[in-house]
Parts: structure tokens; sequence; C-alpha cells
């Protein structure tokens, strides 16, 4: 069984987002997704959804199999915990992905890391497009 683990923020949820799921979730048997714990952003603004809220909608999503919440310190423990075979990364992911395989395997992790290319641009698929929106109309 090939284990694939997506990682985002999910504060408000687009069609982005299901996207990117969607194609994770066809590089194997079964999808995780971790959902960043507030603490643990700071490449953008932080969420305004409580943690515990972004959760429950990635977990209601049919396309996932298993989610969790990261951890507040240390982004690697829940990895080592779920042991994928795979880690999709986002189109727009901040992370590189050559070096994020590294930094897994010189943890003991084995796993393989995916960009997820395939994207369509849309005026709400982004978290950031739909808040611009929502005070533009307001």
């Amino acid at each position: 069984m090939v284990r694939v683990l997506a990682t985002g923020t999910f504060d408000i949820l687009h069609p982005g987002h299901l996207l990117y799921l969607e194609e994770a979730k066809k590089l194997g048997d079964e999808l995780w997704v971790i959902v960043a714990s507030s603490a643990l952003v700071k490449h953008k603004p932080k969420p305004l959804l409580p943690e515990e809220q972004r959760l429950a909608v990635v977990q209601a999503l049919e396309v996932v199999d298993h989610a969790m919440l990261g951890d507040e310190h240390d982004m690697f423990k829940p990895l080592k915990e779920i042991q994928p075979d795979i880690v999709a990364l986002g189109h727009d992911q901040h992370f590189k992905a050559e070096e994020l395989e590294e930094n897994l395997k010189s943890r003991g992790m084995n796993a393989r890391v995916v960009r997820i290319t395939k994207y369509k641009p849309c005026s709400t698929c982004s978290t950031g497009a739909i808040i611009k929106l929502i005070l533009k109309k307001n």
C-alpha cells in the first residue's frame, strides 16, 4: 500500500485545495493530510480560522483517508508517525522538493517528494484572493 502525505494550512477551503488533494490521492492508495499548526505558519499571514476547525473541514473531505493536526514545534514529528512513501507538494508550496527529500532522509524517512503541478487558475482559487474579494465587497 502506497501512503501519500499532503500538507497545508487549509485556512479557507477552495477549489485549488481540492485539486491538490485529488491529484495527491492519485499518487497512491491512502491519502494522509497534515493541517498546519497555526504556531508553525510563518511564511504567510497566520490563519484566520482555528486549527481545529481547519482540521474538521479537511477530515470531512471524501478524498482524505486520514487527517491530523501538525505538531506545534516540529513539522517532521507527524511525518515520523505517518511514514509516508510519497510527500506531495502543491504547485505553490514554498518547500524545495530536493531539500525536503534530503531533510526527510537525514531523519531516517525514505519518502519521495513529488510536486503537484496541475493547477487551474481562477479568481477564488487562493485564500488570499478570497479574502481580497470579501474585503472589496464590504
